[in-house]
This record gives C-alpha cells, structure tokens and sequence, in this order.
C-alpha cells in the first residue's frame, strides 16, 4: 500500500530565505524524494487586465493567488498522481500558457509567503516552518531579486514596499508564524535547524517507501 506524501509548508517574509531553505532541504534529500512548488506559480491570471491594472494589483495580499488550485494539486500529489504547476511571467504579471509538469515524490515542500495564512493550505500540510528574518536584510533581498531576476526599476520595487510588501506582512505575513510547528532564523542559512528537519524527513521518507509495493 501507497502512503501519502508529507507535505511541508514554509513561509515566511520576503527576502526571509524560506526559498533557499526549501532547496537546501531538498538537494538534502535522495533524488526522487522531494519537490518544490512555489506559491507564486499559483498569482492568479489576469489576461485581459491592461498592464499598468495588473502592475497595481496587489500581489501581497492572500486574495492574489489561486489556492483552490493549489489545494487541488497538493491532494493529487499526496494520492501520487502528477500535476501541471502554473508559470507565471512576473514582467508582464500574467500566467504563462505554458505549465510545468511536477511528478509525485514521498516529500511534497510549498513555499511562499502567504502559506501559513490560508487555512485550506494549512489542513494539507504535515509539517509547518516559519523562516523569521530580519526586516532590513529582507528589504536589500527584495530588491536586488526584482531588480536582477524580475527585470524591475528601483522605483518599481521601492514603491510597490511601501505600498503593499510591508503592510500587508504586518496583516497576514506576521502573524502566521503562530501556526508554525517550527520557526527558523535566516532560513537556510541555519544549518542546524534545517539539518533536523532533514533528518526527520529522512525517517518519514523511509517509513513510506518501505511500505510501497
């Protein structure tokens, strides 16, 4: 008989490292054991939006993002079926037409801002962080991803701070870290914290795939 995966959550604010930390936790793993989704795959679409409307949404709020699909993907992939994860092209603030195909693995890891805010999300998951950062050194983060990897100004990044990132992670950012079985400072820049987590992974990966036939 098939276990189901374990599905682990990993939140935290932007820039926390709660991405470097997922593959850090990851590459740690066997190959075959674990995949990485990322909740900002699921930003809803808005074709058909004109640009600078869709350069305004805010994309810190929970409402952003389609976690109905995203809980209809995590409960295919803990039965072992494979998905097809959502692209999206964060220049033009729109979901690609393509998609990417994500394979079931024994170790199923989400990891976004927002995770930990949405109760549906929660119910799925086994295993709860919180990657707890420092404000400023999450700030310089930010800005040098948007601006290197986003294709970004300065002022774009500055601005859409000010406006949306920092408020709206003082609502619902913040306080999920209550929810969190465990908080890690730096992300995975914490070896120890995440090499128990690993450990512990390793142990609930073994059980389920002894018990595969």
């Amino acid at each position: 008989m098939t276990r189901p995966a374990v599905v682990v959550g990993i939140a935290g604010g932007t820039g926390s490292g709660k991405t470097t930390a997922a593959w850090e936790i990851a590459r740690a793993l066997p190959a075959g054991r674990c995949v990485v989704i990322d909740h900002d795959a699921y930003y809803r679409d808005l074709v058909g939006v004109p640009f600078d409307e869709r350069a305004a949404t805010n994309f810190d709020h929970p409402s952003a993002l389609e976690n109905e699909l995203l809980c209809a993907h995590l409960r295919e992939l803990r039965e072992g079926r494979a998905v097809q994860k959502p692209v999206y092209d964060f220049s033009q603030h729109l979901r690609s037409k393509a998609t990417e195909r994500i394979d079931p693995a024994p170790v199923v890891i989400v990891e976004g801002i927002l995770v930990l805010a949405d109760p549906a999300l929660r119910e799925l998951f086994d295993v709860k962080i919180f990657v707890d950062t420092d404000a400023d050194v999450r700030v310089f983060r930010r800005i040098r991803r948007d601006m290197a990897e986003r294709g970004r100004s300065f002022e774009d990044v500055r601005d859409q701070y000010y406006a949306t990132v920092r408020p709206m992670h003082l609502e619902f950012v913040e306080p999920s870290r209550q929810f969190a079985d465990l908080i890690v400072p730096e992300g995975g820049r914490n070896r120890v914290a995440t090499g128990l987590v690993i450990r512990a992974l390793l142990q609930l990966t073994d059980v389920a795939l002894s018990d595969r036939g």
